[in-house]
């Protein structure tokens, strides 16, 4: 081959070549919508979707889920453009444009933390609200060496302190009170979160996915929940063995009124995968809502469990109970010594619970049927001394 031939081959090749990588950048750069899309496949969560595209692009929508009366609704158009950073796909109407993976970002509350806990992703959060009942040493570190930064609390933000979190985007709970009007000034992505809005435990669990996909962790995330939702099921089963299903009621009295959780609470559906029957498992709520005492009486008196959940300092006990409003002694629980108890000034359970529904499947199931799980040990619940 002479030279003159040599140079026609190489130019037609490097011609090739660019025209190659020209038209890749043009589908890459074409409008995403209208190209085909599969959805990512969620399984128990009600409060987010999730649709993969082929170039790379997530779009992610959080569903409007009902507000507590006397909060503030949540808009019905939360919806994100996942693109993968450093590219130049053009951002889908309607979408807010969020580069993944993100490197800082703010939790706002401890539900949200517990998934970055679980991932092992600590190195993305910049800031919280609060240690408060916190018990990760990791966190404490991050927070003592100033590598997370606590931004105040809800309704009581600190600008200058998200500021100098420097977050690319915040996780938010759009249902809180206090609003969010201070941090919108700051002009940085807020992402509702909304797992503990979700109706079921294994959904409450699912947000992993969702916290995945922002930081890049889509995988781990999948391969852990998927793990969660064997050994949960797996627990459920066991409760199956059993024909006896005891009642159970749950909340105490705060300022006069009985804060008690609806029927339809993850926290009622994990009763029943325990083997329980939960006294107000037809009422209509998702959430928690107050009950006057003699409402609480009449349909919980003769309940044979009664699960609590409080940050009481010092040691919880029967006497505790009595003295905070002598009636509790009416209760049958009471006084069969059936009360299901947690302390969150002793027990991890807001940063570690949500992402652990299976543990707390196995800890009802080991007082209500304690002859199914007779060698366990529980981590959250356990019956009040």
């Amino acid at each position: 081959m002479n030279k003159y031939a040599t140079y026609v081959l190489l130019f037609t090749s490097l011609l090739f070549i660019a025209c190659k990588g020209s038209n890749k950048q043009t589908i890459s750069n074409k409008n995403i919508e209208s190209e085909t899309s599969d959805t990512t496949h969620i399984n128990y969560a009600q409060g987010f979707s999730v649709q993969s595209l082929p170039n790379g692009v997530k779009l992610v929508e959080v569903k409007p889920i009902k507000a507590m009366k006397g909060v503030e609704e949540m808009p019905t158009d939360y919806k994100f453009a996942l693109i993968p950073r450093g590219t130049e796909i053009k951002n889908p109407a309607g979408y807010t444009r969020i580069e993944v993976p993100i490197t800082r970002c703010i939790a706002m509350t401890t539900l949200q933390l517990a998934d970055f806990i679980a991932l092992h992703a600590l190195d993305k959060v910049s800031g919280i609200t609060s240690t408060k009942n916190l018990f990760n040493q990791e966190v404490k570190q991050l927070v003592k060496a100033g590598n997370i930064v606590k931004i105040g609390h809800e309704g009581n933000f600190d600008n200058e302190k998200i500021i100098a979190a420097d977050p690319q985007l915040i996780f938010i709970s759009p249902f809180k009170r206090g609003g969010y009007d201070a941090i919108k000034q700051t002009s940085v992505v807020l992402i509702p979160h909304l797992g503990y809005k979700e109706e079921t435990p294994l959904g409450q669990a699912e947000w992993l996915k969702f916290v995945g996909l922002f930081i890049g962790k889509e995988r781990e995330a999948d391969s852990l929940f998927n793990a969660i939702v064997q050994r949960y099921e797996e627990a459920k089963k066991l409760a199956l063995r059993t024909t006896n299903r005891p009642t159970v009621m749950s909340g105490e009295m705060h300022f006069g009124r009985w804060f008690a959780v609806g029927g339809r609470n993850h926290l009622a559906q994990l009763f029943h995968d325990a083997g329980a029957e939960y006294i107000l498992q037809h009422d209509k709520h998702s959430g928690g809502y107050p009950l006057e005492y003699e409402e609480m009486y009449a349909k919980g008196a003769n309940a044979d469990y009664w699960r609590i959940l409080n940050s009481f300092k010092g040691h919880f006990s029967y006497d505790a109970l009595a003295k905070s409003d002598p009636r509790n002694k009416d209760f049958k629980a009471w006084q069969k010594k059936h009360v299901i108890y947690c302390n969150m000034k002793q027990s991890p359970y807001y940063e570690s619970s949500p992402v652990e529904p299976d543990i707390l499947l196995k800890d009802l199931i080991h007082i209500f049927h304690p002859e199914l799980l007779k060698d366990y040990k529980p981590k959250y619940y356990q019956l009040l001394k």
